[in-house]
Order: structure tokens, then C-alpha cells, then sequence
């Protein structure tokens, strides 16, 4: 065989190997659709936790269970920076307040004013356990963190906490001394070199990736697209949860303009799904919602491009209905979100695949 036959040859294997790989991993529009239906709940119950005062506002639920009862991190601002709080309820609806597990620190920290917390290496089974799960016998979240003071001022960046102790009570999570990613970091892309967002961590069993575990994370940040100050989704993966490094140059959704953030992951039948919220997209919109995306191999996503998942609509959410975390337990599907009505006041709502025949407004 001649050398030209031969490269010939291999281009037209490659070609096909590649055009294979991507019908594998492609979700069709059958399969974006049955998702909807599947994961859709168009009945809002009202808000299920509110801060103390209106001083304070209530963002970003994640979920886990232990031990027959729900647990859920949030994060309150109070015009100092953000602070993460743990909540617990026996049936989804009725919440109590724990405690704090990542608070303010007076020390020189780099994450002394702003730690927002969420808990990684939960069950992303759709309708699991919703369990966390343990790596080197520790429990792990990674969080917004940052120095100045104000609502995500200054350099934000992504560190990680971890905990020996049961996690659904209320104590102090103990947190690396430096942040794992930066927007100034050597390797940093041209789409995150402003801020570092929300991160959701989950793993990576059958390494699609390469790597045990996978973060993805919102950010801003324009190098190339200037124009939009957009927030975009990206990907950054580990194998000891302690050193992370990107995953690929561009993120893996982008809409251009606006937010594109606040990712959560679940796992349905062999099809991952990416929950995410979107806000400010079209220049006389102001307005938040939740959406979501597809994918097979964790790094080509499908954007779903039909109705929203929640949007707002009612007094309590009239402004935005955004940063999901969406469960599916004993055949009902619940959707957690912060609310924020037209007054800035902040709190977390849920809606429903069922009707549950009250509203907590």
C-alpha cells in the first residue's frame, strides 16, 4: 500500500469514526421533547423559604437526602457578601432552618466575605437517592468565593470545602486555603476572565471525560465577543477533587448575550440533562427562567428551544423565576428556584409536576 492510499484512507476512517461519534451523540428532537414532558411542572406551589427579614435574600437551592429527610444548602446575601445556610424537611414542602455551614471569616482569607456553597458528588440518578456521596472519606461542595464586600463584588473565584462530619447538620465546613479556579489562572478562557459563578460537581463513572469528576460552572468574562458581557457554562475536571484544570477552550452553552448559568445536573436513562437559568437573552426582556440541555457524552449539549421550564408569572417570582435544582421523588417531580418579585425580595420557591392543592405565597 502506497503512502498516499494509506493517509487517504485513515482521513476517510477518521472522518467516519467522527461522524459516528457524533450520531451517537446526538439527542433528537423526540428525545429533547420526552424529556420535557418528563421533567416539566407547570404547577407552582409558593414559596417554601423566605429569609428572616427582607434585608436578606434567599438564592440558590441544591438538594441532597440523609437519613429519611431532605436537606437543603442555600445561600443568603445581607449586604455583606454571601453566606451558605442548611435546611431541613421530611416532605419537600415544610422547611426548617439548621444553621450556617460556610460563614463569614475577619481573617485575611481571600474567601473571607463571600462564601456560596454547593454540595457535590450527589446520586444524579433521576428519581435516586439524592444521597451525597463520600471520595477519601470526606464529604465535598465547591462555592463562589471572594474578599470584597457587596452583592459578587471583586475577583470571585471557585474554591472547595469538605467535611469528615454528617453533613445534614448544621456546622462549619472546612475550606482549601487557596480558590482551585481564577479568572487571572494561566489557563484561564477567554469567556471567564472576569468572574467565577455557581459550580455544580458531580462524577464522572465511566470517564467520559478522562477524569473522575467534572465541575461545571457559569462565568463572564469577553476576550473574543466583547460586545455582549455575556455569562456563559464551562467545564473543568479532576481526578482528587483538589487540582482542577479546564476541560476545553470554549464553554459548553453560550447564548451571547446575558446569563447563561447556575448549571445542575441530573441523569435520565442514558441522557444527562443540564438545568440552568437564562436572563436577559433578548435586550427588552428582563426577565430570569429556567431551562435546560442534552447530552450523551457530558461535553456536546442540545439546548432545549421550547417552552420554558419556569418563568415568572406569579406576585412572589413577577421579576425572575430562576437557579433550579429539580428532583424527582415518589413519581413527582419538584422544582426548586429563587424567586424574586418586583420589590428585590428574594426566596425560594416550588412548582410541581402534580397539582398539591395550596400555594405558600
Amino acid at each position: 500500500m502506497t503512502r498516499k492510499i494509506f493517509i487517504t484512507l485513515f482521513l476517510v476512517f477518521g472522518t467516519l469514526l467522527l461522524a459516528a461519534q457524533s450520531e451517537n451523540n446526538f439527542v433528537s428532537a423526540d428525545e429533547m421533547n420526552a424529556i420535557f414532558n418528563e421533567i416539566k411542572t407547570p404547577f407552582k406551589y409558593g414559596l417554601v423559604l423566605v429569609p428572616a427579614d427582607d434585608s436578606r435574600k434567599a438564592d440558590c437551592p441544591v438538594l441532597f437526602r440523609k437519613g429519611g429527610n431532605w436537606y437543603m444548602t442555600y445561600i443568603v446575601f445581607d449586604g455583606r457578601g454571601y453566606e451558605t445556610w442548611l435546611a431541613k424537611s421530611r416532605d419537600l414542602l415544610n422547611w426548617e432552618t439548621s444553621g450556617r455551614i460556610m460563614s463569614f471569616s475577619d481573617t485575611s482569607r481571600w474567601d473571607s466575605n463571600q462564601a456560596a456553597g454547593y454540595p457535590g458528588l450527589y446520586d444524579t440518578r433521576w428519581g435516586g437517592s439524592y444521597k451525597l456521596r463520600k471520595y477519601s472519606s470526606k464529604y465535598w461542595l465547591s462555592y463562589l468565593g471572594g474578599r470584597i464586600t457587596g452583592y459578587e463584588s471583586g475577583l470571585l473565584s471557585v474554591g472547595i470545602a469538605y467535611t469528615r462530619r454528617n453533613p445534614s447538620k448544621a456546622h462549619e465546613w472546612k475550606r482549601l486555603d487557596k480558590p482551585v479556579l481564577t479568572p487571572s489562572d494561566a489557563d484561564t478562557r477567554w469567556w471567564e476572565n472576569d468572574k467565577l459563578y455557581k459550580s455544580t460537581i458531580i462524577r464522572d463513572k465511566s470517564l467520559l471525560t478522562g477524569h473522575k469528576f467534572v465541575m461545571y460552572y457559569n462565568a463572564h468574562g469577553d476576550s473574543i465577543e466583547p460586545q455582549s458581557g455575556a455569562e456563559r457554562i464551562g467545564m473543568a475536571v479532576s481526578d482528587n477533587m483538589v487540582h482542577w484544570h479546564r476541560f476545553l477552550e470554549d464553554p459548553v452553552l453560550n447564548h451571547h448575550r446575558g446569563i447563561t448559568g447556575d448549571p445542575y445536573i441530573q441523569k435520565i436513562g442514558d441522557i444527562w440533562v443540564m438545568f440552568y437559568f437564562g436572563a436577559f437573552w433578548q435586550p427588552e426582556q428582563r426577565i430570569a427562567f429556567d431551562n435546560f440541555a442534552c447530552s450523551r457524552d457530558m461535553v456536546n449539549w442540545t439546548d432545549w428551544e421550547g417552552e420554558k421550564l419556569i418563568e415568572p408569572t406569579e406576585d412572589y417570582d413577577d421579576r425572575y423565576a430562576h437557579k433550579p435544582c429539580v428532583v424527582k421523588w415518589r413519581g413527582v417531580v419538584y422544582h426548586f428556584y429563587c424567586a424574586v418579585n418586583s420589590k428585590d425580595q428574594r426566596g425560594i420557591a416550588v412548582a410541581t409536576s402534580v397539582e398539591l392543592g395550596r400555594s405558600a405565597k
